[in-house]
């Protein structure tokens, strides 16, 4: 790049503080290496050659890259850098395993039931509660204790087909002979506690995923009183992968919200 800038090799080599001679062997190696002369020599003046033009964005590609290596790699005293996280629950148990053993994510964090596996280890899992949620002037709030036939009276808004709360509801109602109105169905969690919370169905979601909902009484849990659904929160990751001080202070920053949210 300073020899495109400053068009010769003298005032190149000071301005890098290397010896002219150096750069002019480095050059000669590399035109060597490639095959075709990157610089015309013009008496004290040098300019790119065809070749040389084509090289220059690869070049400044190398740069950067040196840049980031220098700025990313060695060890510091403060972690640092990019986690890839997978955090979708309807897709893990078909996903995250593939994702995980080729390096793609880092670790996953996951709200589902309870996963084992002997490839992967699982550094922080913890009970979570899978409910029912609904507006505080649903008439099912005036209720001691619900059960499924109750619940199957009204509209109910789900998570999409993939994903297990759905499941283990909808197979919890077959089980009785049960059919459901599903009035809603959608990954977004937040769109099902909108639709909740405006009057129209009840969710079935985790409520560590509306905590200020239920905190502001937007949303009440109904007190269920039919069959559990266990579900854990877990963050998992490959039992080969290197953990990294950025992973562990992630965790540990993790662990202590979770403690005191």
């Amino acid at each position: 790049m300073f020899l495109q800038k400053k068009k010769n090799f003298t005032e190149t080599a000071l301005q890098i503080g290397y010896a002219q001679s150096t750069i002019t062997t480095q050059i000669k190696l590399l035109e060597e290496e490639l095959g075709t002369p990157l610089f015309e020599r013009l008496g004290k003046t040098i300019v790119l050659t065809a070749a040389g033009q084509r090289l220059l964005p690869y070049a400044k590609d190398m740069v950067q890259l040196e840049h980031k290596i220098i700025s990313h790699v060695p060890e510091s005293e403060s972690p640092s850098g990019t986690l890839k996280i997978g955090v979708a629950e309807s897709l893990c148990y078909t996903k995250f395993p593939k994702l995980l053993q080729e390096g793609l994510l880092d670790f996953v964090y996951t709200i589902n039931t309870a996963y084992k596996d002997d490839n992967f280890l699982i550094p922080y899992s913890q009970p979570e509660s899978l409910d029912f949620l609904v507006s505080p002037n649903h008439p099912l709030t005036q209720c001691k204790m619900v059960v499924e036939e109750d619940i199957a009276k009204y509209p109910l808004l789900l998570t999409d087909a993939n994903c297990n709360f759905r499941i283990m509801l909808l197979s919890d109602l077959a089980r009785k002979g049960l059919t459901c109105k599903i009035a809603l169905e959608t990954s977004s969690k937040e769109i099902l506690k909108r639709f909740a919370a405006n009057g129209h169905g009840i969710a079935f979601i985790p409520s560590i995923t509306a905590q200020n909902e239920l905190a502001d009484h937007s949303l009440v849990k109904l007190k269920w009183g039919g069959m559990q659904f266990p579900i854990m929160s877990q963050i998992i990751i490959h039992k080969n992968k290197l953990i990294m001080p950025e992973i562990e202070a992630f965790w540990h920053i993790y662990e202590t919200f979770s403690q005191n949210p």
